[in-house]
């Protein structure tokens, strides 16, 4: 998807910059880069300073900035929607209508870009306003997130778990948060039994926002 859009777009001058949520290092995250062997820029952010700065909760996210460095949209689910949900858990396959919702949304969010591309401050889908500040939680969920990830990675795992833990009851939210501990803790929970018995838990709620499209 993104390599397709560097490919098509980058001559009207939009540059993708892909970064990876990766509590485990580098490593955990260079089989998934090299697989997709981009021509644009992968970065690696072990410490969610990314996540921390742009009020990133969850990936796949996107944000848009203009030439200016100015945020024109975002962050917001990157084309993707809660249609994952419907996955078979033993075979990882998606129902028709799954793949189609995932499909119709994936093309609806790159048409959007290419609008922006092409219009730039124009276009329809450039926000208007302000995005709402978050609960004064979430910024300290967001210091103790880090202070844990420090002592853990530091041999201090029973007091860096433990600030860990704090982060993610802050920002119940906060998936980055939730599955950046389990990939420290143990990190067959990030898309194990774990994993899927706390978006079973959501019932009703979105593991996603609802991406808005004009």
């Amino acid at each position: 998807m993104w390599q397709q859009l560097h490919e098509e777009l980058a001559p009207a001058g939009l540059q993708v910059v892909s970064v990876a949520l990766e509590s485990g290092g580098p490593d955990a995250a260079a089989e998934w880069i090299e697989r997709a062997n981009p021509t644009y820029p992968c970065l690696v952010d072990c410490h969610h300073i990314v996540a921390d700065r742009y009020g990133i909760t969850n990936v796949p996210v996107a944000v848009w900035i203009d030439e200016s460095g100015t945020i024109v949209r975002g962050p917001e689910p990157a084309g993707t929607t809660d249609a994952f949900r419907q996955m078979d858990r033993t075979d990882y396959s998606l129902p028709r209508e799954a793949r189609t919702e995932l499909r119709e949304t994936r093309q609806r969010y790159l048409e959007a870009i290419r609008d922006w591309v092409h219009r730039g401050a124009e276009s329809r889908y450039v926000s208007r306003g302000p995005a709402d500040s978050p609960p004064r939680e979430h910024y300290e969920a967001l210091v103790r997130f880090s202070l844990g990830q420090h002592l853990y990675r530091h041999g201090q795992h029973e007091e860096g778990l433990s600030f860990l833990h704090e982060a993610q009851r802050l920002a119940p939210d906060s998936w980055a948060i939730r599955r950046q501990t389990w990939a420290l803790e143990d990190p067959a929970k990030a898309g194990g039994p774990e994993f899927w018995a706390a978006v079973d838990a959501l019932g009703e709620g979105r593991y996603y926002p609802e991406l808005k499209l004009e």
